[in-house]
């Protein structure tokens, strides 16, 4: 049976309520925050063939790319100094400001923090600096090489950018990233270390070297990202960044703010398991830490935006998962796996799905698990399938477990203005 769940920082009741009032997205779904929601509710995919890289020898050919980006539109003065994953962070963090509406005042600038994830940084500027050394021997590098590459690009030009010199830091958890990010970041709002948060990740795994990496572990499908499904075959890379605003409820309610939902409650857990093989018992305690950290039930939890990467052994584990954690309460818990519209997009990954899980809060209209054909014993949930389900649903899990055996779940709640 897994370990109860670890004790936590300080009691819910003790902590300030942190509101979601900005959000900003680039994906394969869209350029923004809006044209993603449109089409994941619909159940539309951004898979599609990849343009970026030549995969003519590759075993697989599909992808999630963010598709009509014009870098030169939003950085005029060039981009020699920021790798594709660092110009989504800031194009996602810049959206989820102005859509925030906040005046970023020096003061406010100087507590605001800026925390983003991030599992492979600027892996397209590496891959193209060593192949300029190693394959066509060059001399040298391009001289700006290093600050391309650093995984923590995205958060010092998203600082940079905005101005906000408040902590900043990246966490690099494969997977986890963006949900370990998001969740401290709710911890420092709500803890008061902070008065307001720019939270997210980004990623841009499109590069020769890193594809066929991939592509040796066979983990990728072939066609499509088909997660919970019986003939599923693997995953499907995908691309992007997604950030969200976050911040203390009174300040957001005294200044009249949008507020899409509220981020209520976290968890993380390590398998000390295995590498690449997640076990049951890590996301069990992730989860019900996120629970916990709510001061819930975990009966009042209504949705999970699932991990779901379409692998067998993945969606498998977690199918048994979700049942150890809420018991006869899993069968009236809505399922669905995003990643089979905007893709796997690794460190980014979590934020996506968290803009994800909190417009469908705020809709109340939960997305479904495109390209879904047939049911699978070992994924026994209540799976949403290929069409978007209406339910009322309080309170929504958004999970990530990552290779390593690190596991980070957020816990959202709908905001209810009379509250």
């Amino acid at each position: 049976m897994p370990a109860p769940a670890p004790a936590l920082p300080s009691s819910p009741r003790s902590r300030r309520r942190v509101a979601v009032t900005g959000l900003g997205a680039i994906s394969a779904l869209g350029l923004n925050a809006r044209e993603f929601w449109r089409a994941l509710s619909a159940g539309r995919s951004g898979i599609a063939p990849i343009n970026l890289v030549d995969t003519s020898d590759f075993r697989f050919k599909n992808g999630a790319e963010v598709r009509g980006y014009d870098a030169a539109a939003h950085f005029p003065k060039g981009t020699d100094l920021l790798d594709r994953f660092a110009q989504f962070a800031v194009v996602a963090a810049r959206e989820a400001v102005a859509d925030s509406k906040l005046s970023l005042t020096p003061e406010l600038q100087a507590r605001t923090a800026v925390i983003t994830g991030s599992s492979i940084g600027g892996k397209t500027s590496e891959d193209d600096a060593f192949r300029q050394l190693y394959q066509d021997k060059a001399p040298r590098v391009p001289p700006f090489t290093i600050p391309r590459v650093m995984a923590n690009a995205g958060a010092s030009h998203i600082a940079i950018d905005l101005g906000l010199t408040g902590p900043g830091f990246t966490l690099s958890t494969a997977c986890s990233s963006a949900n370990h990010a998001i969740g401290l970041a709710y911890w420092m709002v709500a803890s008061g270390i902070s008065d307001l948060a720019v939270a997210g990740g980004s990623e841009t795994p499109f590069s020769r070297g890193l594809l066929k990496a991939w592509e040796a572990m066979r983990v990728i499908s072939p066609d499509t990202c088909r997660p919970f499904s019986k003939d599923r075959r693997g995953m499907i890379l995908g691309e992007g960044a997604a950030m969200l605003v976050l911040e203390p409820l009174d300040s957001a309610n005294a200044r009249g703010a949008h507020i899409y939902a509220e981020i209520v409650g976290f968890g993380m857990s390590s398998d000390a398991h295995h590498t690449t093989a997640g076990n049951v018992e890590g996301p069990v305690a992730a989860m019900r830490m996120a629970v916990s950290d709510a001061g819930i039930q975990a009966e009042q939890v209504g949705y999970i935006n699932a991990h779901g990467t379409g692998t067998p052994l993945n969606d498998a584990t977690e199918s048994t998962a979700i049942n150890a954690a809420f018991g006869k309460h899993a069968k009236n818990v809505l399922v669905s796996s995003t990643k089979a519209a905007h893709g796997h997009a690794l460190g980014a990954a979590g934020a996506l799905e968290a803009v994800a899980t909190a417009l469908a809060l705020e809709d109340q209209l939960f997305p479904p698990t495109c390209n879904f054909t047939e049911a699978d014993a070992a994924c026994n949930v209540n799976l949403i399938a290929n069409e978007p389900q209406r339910a009322k649903v309080r309170y929504a899990l958004s999970n990530s477990f990552a290779f390593g055996g690190l596991n980070a779940v957020l816990l959202f709640r709908q905001h209810q203005e009379d509250e």
